[in-house]
């Protein structure tokens, strides 16, 4: 199925905090963003006075940075445990906590100001910061709302200080001491921060509406093309399924007449009986994969259990053996020691592993190696299947799994084959929350690797 995947690449980040977050998501987001707030905050501190000797109320700061962990512990916790819950949790109630969550942190920066300097202190544009994180996580009215307290909380302070109702606390060793008394100075910061605010949030809102509006549009984009290709793939579906019956048909009355049931033929008759018996019988396998392709797209779930990783390497095995011993092919397996269950469907497995074992066999020359391994991968299981045979170029490494695509060298060893077989093997494994890969080097062999899970929760 096609995909439109370069815009989702550019806006992964934007998007898990805007439209994929359930508002539960974005509390717990801003909760863990002011962890690292906090050791900022303490960071700082300590620079500012042990490393670049700046005063600042540095004891009462180090006691708001403590004093934020238990709040944002408790803060976070809760959050987290309603989120459990949030299917049975009023949206509402993320929204108010969301809110609760700024307002204090703005409370929080004018309080850190105010130990640090006021007016002075350059970090008072950190309120940028925190009105482009409204504009992110609220609506347009309640970023402005936001970014109107910050200024009046921040006017307020500054007013404050300097008609001297609260203590100011200078930054000496970094800005002139008395600023905080200049009108011109501070009425210039006022309007400076005021301006920036609002105007960030335009810039900020505007850039999230038009990343809101693009994203819909390739989202509608994909949902129509997921529609398009159903509708495609349920007419496969129902044309190979009547394909399949016909042939069978055909298949039955030629293996009739081959066996020689409905008399005897003189030789020319029975060479090209013969001949379209074995086209049908390829024309049978093909329209075979295709269904199972077709009705593995559809389906999109497969029945998933324990099941039993040696006997199903075993059968995979035994299924190839025959094969094996006809081209002189030396074949053997190795399985880790008390390695032996695996979570998927164990039908599918075996499948993917004999077509595997097959394929290599196939495109090994006559007294050529291969070797199946299942290895222990913490919570996965790799399976490997390593030839000697003709190996894959490069270029042919990154579309050896498409639909029908077939390397040269492998057309010219077999003219029939479908290019199907590593398609519906990739599918099959990814179904099953694994990853499939080839390494090969041509002329020398390949090696086609696979993991499973071992049980349901490493999916």
């Amino acid at each position: 199925m096609y995909k439109v995947e370069g815009y989702c690449k550019i806006v992964d980040d934007m998007e898990s905090i805007l439209e994929n977050a359930s508002l539960g998501k974005r509390a717990l987001w801003l909760a863990k963003l002011r962890w690292t707030a906090i050791g900022i905050l303490a960071i700082a501190t300590f620079v500012a006075t042990n490393i670049f000797s700046i005063s600042v109320a540095h004891i009462e700061l180090y006691y708001l940075s403590l004093i934020l962990v238990p709040y944002n512990l408790i803060l976070h916790l809760t959050i987290r445990n309603l989120c459990k819950k949030e299917d049975y949790v009023s949206q509402q109630i993320f929204h108010k906590i969301i809110i609760f969550q700024m307002l204090v942190d703005i409370v929080i920066l004018a309080v850190i100001l105010h130990f640090s300097g006021g007016v002075e202190n350059p970090f008072l544009f950190c309120f940028v910061i925190h009105v482009v994180v409204a504009s992110i996580l609220l609506s347009t009215i309640w970023s402005y709302l936001q970014a109107t307290l910050a200024i009046l909380l921040f006017g307020s302070m500054v007013f404050l200080e300097y008609i001297g109702a609260i203590p100011h606390y200078s930054l000496e060793g970094f800005a002139s001491s008395g600023v905080y008394h200049n009108e011109v100075f501070i009425l210039g910061v006022f309007m400076v921060l005021s301006a920036t605010l609002y105007t960030v949030i335009y810039i900020t809102n505007s850039i999230a509406n038009q990343l809101k509006k693009q994203q819909q549009k390739y989202k509608d984009a994909n949902s129509l093309l997921e529609q398009k290709d159903r509708i495609k793939n349920e007419y496969v579906l129902r044309v190979t399924h009547d394909i399949k019956g016909d042939l069978a048909a055909i298949k039955s009355c030629l293996d009739l007449v081959v066996d020689g049931v409905v008399g005897p033929l003189n030789e020319k008759q029975s060479d090209l009986v013969v001949r379209a018996d074995r086209r049908s019988e390829k024309c049978m396998t093909f329209v075979s994969m295709l269904l199972k392709t077709t009705q593995m797209k559809l389906d999109g779930k497969i029945e998933m259990n324990k099941f039993s990783l040696k006997n199903t390497i075993f059968n995979a095995f035994s299924s190839v053996q025959l094969k094996a011993s006809q081209k002189n092919t030396h074949i053997e397996y190795y399985i880790t020691p008390k390695l032996d269950e695996a979570y998927g469907n164990y039908f599918l497995i075996e499948e993917t592993v004999t077509n595997l074992l097959f394929n290599a066999i196939k495109y090994t020359p006559e007294g050529g190696q291969v070797i199946l391994s299942a290895k222990d991968a913490k919570s996965h299981v790799l399976i490997e299947v390593t030839d000697t045979g003709i190996g894959l170029a490069k270029d042919d490494t990154e579309k050896v799994f498409d639909e029908f695509y077939r390397t040269k060298k492998a057309k010219k060893i077999e003219k029939d084959g479908t290019g199907l077989g590593l398609s519906i093997a990739r599918q099959v494994v990814e179904q099953h929350g694994g990853k499939i890969w080839v390494k090969s080097e041509e002329g020398r062999g390949s090696t086609f690797s696979f993991t499973l899970p071992k049980t349901k929760g490493s999916l």
